[in-house]
């Protein structure tokens, strides 16, 4: 159980989140008003990021979407007394009205996973709910910073490029797939290991966002510390598979809700951070990109007012990451190729 004084703290960390802003050289500029939507708000996912992003101090408005039960998920997060304000929204007709005047949009709509099932099992489902909803993006809030979490992430962000190509208003700055969770449990199972405090972790994330494509650049992280290969092999399988040890450990009753539902939270707050013009704002993201001959890839990406503002490099590989890079390529590339023909049938 959370103790009294955590929720104090936690409580207290957002509220000040506004002031901590003017203090990195924006003091004498109100923090702007920003609208976030959250599409598939009363889902396992949406849920507990509906609720995190209530406590983020640089939301003014907060719109909730699912195609069922988001009056209740609304009613429940509005009575939290942060700033912003709630509004729910359900099904296909309200859509619209919840997209209106976004400036982020997240979208963690979709099936979850159940035991046995990859992620590309997931698709045809998850494939056909974002490209409607990528559909009424197009035609609602078209310059909107769009977080894409609906898996599988390789293939549901090439589907959303298209949609936006068809309706004319394709922006590859504003357009994430979040695999921040990759970088999330990278940064967690590390520190385990290397027996650092965890607050202090860097480590980047590259590749794509389902098993193998996923690649933690260990030889870069920080703080450094001196692992044995076979460490190293076991915590990059570990941060490959960290999905399916949760879905395990549910033993059928969920994937992982609340850790994504977090690394949304922080990607979302790093997007937000960089359209209020807070400088160096620096995360991994699934992105378009020409970091190597794929046409989408994950990759530290440098967030500004207009979104992207530079895909950073991979940087310096060791032998086993170079190996690891290379066997990705061909799953990621036929990935990315399913979901640029499913939108387009």
């Amino acid at each position: 159980m959370m103790k009294p004084s955590m929720l104090r703290s936690l409580h207290s960390a957002a509220t000040r989140g506004a002031s901590h802003l003017s203090r990195r050289g924006y003091a004498s500029e109100p923090v702007p008003e920003r609208k976030v939507a959250v599409l598939g708000a009363a889902g396992g996912i949406g849920q507990p990021l509906s609720l995190l992003m209530k406590l983020n101090p640089l939301v003014s408005s907060l719109s909730l979407y699912d195609i069922a039960g988001t009056p209740g998920v609304a009613a429940d997060v509005s009575h939290i007394n942060t700033g912003s304000e709630v509004v729910g929204y359900q099904g296909d007709e309200e859509l619209g009205k919840a997209l209106e005047g976004a400036d982020v949009v997240i979208i963690p709509a979709g099936v979850p996973r159940k035991p046995g099932m990859t992620r590309d099992d997931l698709f045809n489902i998850n494939a056909g709910i974002v490209k409607t909803l990528c559909t009424a993006i197009a035609k609602y809030c078209p310059h909107a910073l769009v977080n894409m979490i609906s898996n599988p992430v390789n293939s549901t962000v090439p589907i959303a490029a298209e949609v936006f190509k068809k309706a004319g208003t394709y922006d590859e700055k504003r357009l994430f797939g979040v695999t921040t969770l990759d970088v999330v449990r990278a940064k967690t199972f590390y520190a385990g290991k290397a027996n650092v405090p965890v607050a202090g972790v860097n480590v980047p994330v590259v590749g794509g966002h389902a098993g193998i494509t996923i690649l933690p650049l260990f030889s870069q992280a920080t703080p450094k510390a001196n692992l044995d290969d076979d460490v190293i092999k076991a915590l990059t399988k570990r941060t490959q598979d960290g999905g399916t040890e949760v879905v395990e450990a549910k033993a059928g009753k969920g994937s992982a809700t609340l850790s994504m539902a977090y690394a949304g939270a922080l990607f979302a707050d790093a997007c937000l951070k960089g359209l209020n013009g807070v400088p160096d704002v620096v995360e991994c993201s699934f992105v378009q990109s020409t970091v190597t001959e794929l046409p989408y890839f994950a990759s530290k990406v440098r967030l500004g007012k207009n979104g992207v503002e530079e895909v950073l490099g991979l940087g310096p590989l060791s032998d086993f990451e170079q190996q690891g890079l290379e066997s990705l390529k061909p799953e990621l590339k036929s990935s990315i190729e399913k979901g640029i023909k499913f939108a387009n049938q």
